[in-house]
């Protein structure tokens, strides 16, 4: 009977569906010396588990202080990221003013020399009357 109940309890084992209580009983049965012929190759597996289970690590391990250069130098990109974008934001808001304002001034100036222009065109008109006249005076005083 018992040896039917370890077979069944190895199938259960080898599937992956036993508790820990039934793994404890293939343990003990396995590190007993009257295994049964047909199951013996499997008593050094479960052998192996028990020493396995026994053991211990008793090394120190050296446990470093990790340097948070790595963690100082991300918040410091981002408060300069930060820093960028919003002083950034304002020299460029700043540099369209300033552009708006050149384009005024260069409409306004462009008008004031069209007026200029205008003015300057009546002037030489006048100044073509005067060669007219200017012309006569000699022809006038030639002749005489």
């Amino acid at each position: 009977m018992e040896l039917d109940n370890i077979e069944k309890l190895l199938e259960k084992y080898f599937e992956a569906t036993t508790t820990v209580a039934e793994e404890e009983t293939l343990r003990d049965y396995f590190s007993k010396e009257s295994v049964a012929t047909h199951l013996e190759q499997y008593a050094p597996m479960f052998q192996y588990f028990s020493k396995a289970k026994e053991e211990r690590f008793t090394r120190q391990v050296p446990l470093k202080a990790k340097n948070n250069i790595y963690k100082w130098a991300s918040v410091a990109a981002a408060v300069v990221l930060a820093f960028g974008v919003y002083f950034g934001n304002d020299y460029r808001e700043q540099q369209i003013a300033d552009q708006e304002k050149a384009l005024l001034a260069y409409n306004q100036t462009k008008k004031a020399f069209a007026l200029l222009a205008v003015n300057f065109n009546k002037g030489t008109e006048k100044v073509a009357y005067l060669n007219e006249f200017e012309e006569t005076k000699q022809k006038i005083y030639n002749n005489n």
